[in-house]
């Protein structure tokens, strides 16, 4: 018995180390990968990298160790260790693709869309753009002509045919002469359908889309270190729902960076500002919040004209987003200066905690206010900074997949997805803190014309020199590494 029953159990052995062998390589490959792809993505600072490269060694090597000697409960301890080490990368790695994922989904926007759309009467006979080839289309005169002309030769194109159209001063007029029966169809950008709306009530009941065409238009290549002091423009445009959909900026904030003295300087201007819209008004100007019309990249340009400075990035968000980040968050607590009731919510002096729908009626009242929209901008700035201390605290990391969950879904940045990635990396090295001081334009209401709407006397803020110079100073005092205190 005793001859046979030796080779038999040196058989069990082999296999036993061979299994456990298997199981060794595995673990080895899956840390070799995972060291790979952290590495690559430049997220992870160099001194954890390797800190993490030298646990995988670590735990490589007593794997290994446990299948060399020769005890049945040590191979067994082995192969269990190997498994639980595997499991655990594979988590870590879900974890690390995740956030890198979201940086990447965030990032790197390089073009804006325009959804120029044809629009009848609600009770128009038509169901498609070929039942109203022979209709009258109306157009106007005033503002966003290349996407007109885009328009008509798609409709060109589709229909087979010369359409016959009609030109009107403003977009007013086009979608009142649509309403009286003057035209059977108008074309517009679909971010008019707001500034329309203001003034003719009740008009977004009334028609319906019959079509539409997305204009995408590249957006200028930014080269901007991260690194180095930058502004990113956030914008919060008054829609729900997709966060690249064109439209009104009612949040106009400039978030002046320096990860050198961990700074940043909230900026928020109203949107009312009567300005230049660069490259599109031709010395007109207009309100702030129509220059979001013809894209993010016009915002941009309109801030940097203002405050005389350059704004390298921007960061987009909507109705939606804000209801859905300061939800995932567990909520913030927003400090306010008066006491206001607005969107069936009542607002305390002092700390109110928040939920999403509480924070985006705090942040749209303007009419609660003897500052009006001037108070407004304070709110939203008191938002923004609720969120961003909200967001810091170690207790949001059980958030964490949540957290980048709804970022993905809720931001739309031209920030690369390298760049993103170098951020965190910057703070993941260095730690620490950040000091946020804000400041908010101020002027006097007015009514004028502008260039968006034609002739027609619409409210305007006129700028308050002395606040722009003094908001222009502290951006490029911070931008030069000066650390200033509120």
């Amino acid at each position: 018995m005793e001859e046979i029953d030796v080779p038999g159990r040196k058989k069990k052995h082999k296999r036993r180390s061979l299994v456990g062998i298997i199981f060794v390589l595995i673990q080895l490959i899956a840390s070799v990968v995972a060291a790979v792809l952290i590495g690559n993505s430049k997220v992870i600072p160099a001194k954890y990298f390797l800190a993490g490269c030298f646990l995988l060694a670590v735990l490589f090597l007593v794997a290994l160790l446990l299948q060399l000697i020769k005890s049945k409960v040590a191979h067994v301890t082995g192969i269990i260790f190997s498994i639980l080490v595997c499991i655990a990368i594979c988590i870590g790695g879900y974890s690390f693709s995740k956030v890198y994922s979201v940086l990447t989904d965030i990032g790197g926007a390089e073009y804006k869309t325009d959804n120029m759309i044809v629009v009848v009467r609600k009770d128009d006979p038509a169901e498609t753009i070929l039942d109203a080839a022979d209709y009258i289309f109306a157009t106007q005169s005033i503002a966003d002509q290349e996407n007109n002309e885009k328009m008509l030769k798609k409709l060109r194109t589709v229909t087979g045919k010369e359409l016959t159209t009609r030109e009107f001063g403003t977009i007013f007029e086009e979608a009142q002469a649509l309403l009286d029966g003057k035209i059977d169809a108008a074309i517009y950008n679909e971010a008019f359908d707001e500034v329309i709306e203001e003034q003719i009530s009740g008009y977004g009941d009334q028609v319906r889309i019959l079509y539409q065409y997305g204009v995408d238009t590249k957006l200028k290549t930014v080269n901007q270190s991260v690194k180095e002091p930058f502004n990113v423009y956030i914008s919060g445009i008054d829609v729900y729902g997709p966060v690249s959909k064109t439209s009104r900026s009612d949040v106009n904030i400039i978030a002046t960076v320096n990860p050198n003295t961990k700074q940043v300087l909230l900026t928020t201007t109203p949107r009312d500002y009567y300005v230049e819209i660069p490259g599109v008004s031709n010395g007109q100007k207009d309100k702030l919040t129509h220059a979001g019309i013809y894209g993010v990249d016009a915002s941009m340009a309109t801030l940097a004209k203002v405050y005389n400075t350059e704004i390298n990035y921007y960061a987009r968000v909507n109705f939606t987003s804000l209801i859905n980040i300061v939800d995932t968050i567990g909520g913030i607590d927003v400090n306010s200066e008066y006491a206001f009731e607005a969107g069936g919510y009542s607002f305390v002096q002092g700390v109110n905690h928040m939920d999403g729908e509480m924070a985006l009626a705090f942040s749209r009242e303007r009419h609660s206010f003897a500052g009006g929209d001037n108070q407004r901008g304070k709110n939203q700035e008191a938002v923004l900074t609720a969120i961003i201390n909200k967001m810091l605290e170690p207790s949001m990391l059980t958030k964490a997949m949540d957290i980048l969950d709804t970022l993905g879904e809720s931001v739309q940045t031209n920030v690369p997805d390298r760049h993103l990635a170098s951020l965190v990396e910057m703070q993941l090295n260095s730690g620490g803190n950040w000091s946020i001081l804000t400041m908010s334009a101020v002027g006097t209401g007015d009514e004028q014309a502008c260039y968006s709407t034609g002739s027609q006397l619409l409210y305007v803020m006129q700028p308050n020199e002395v606040s722009v110079r003094s908001i222009s100073d502290k951006i490029n005092r911070i931008l030069g590494g000066e650390i200033l205190t509120q």
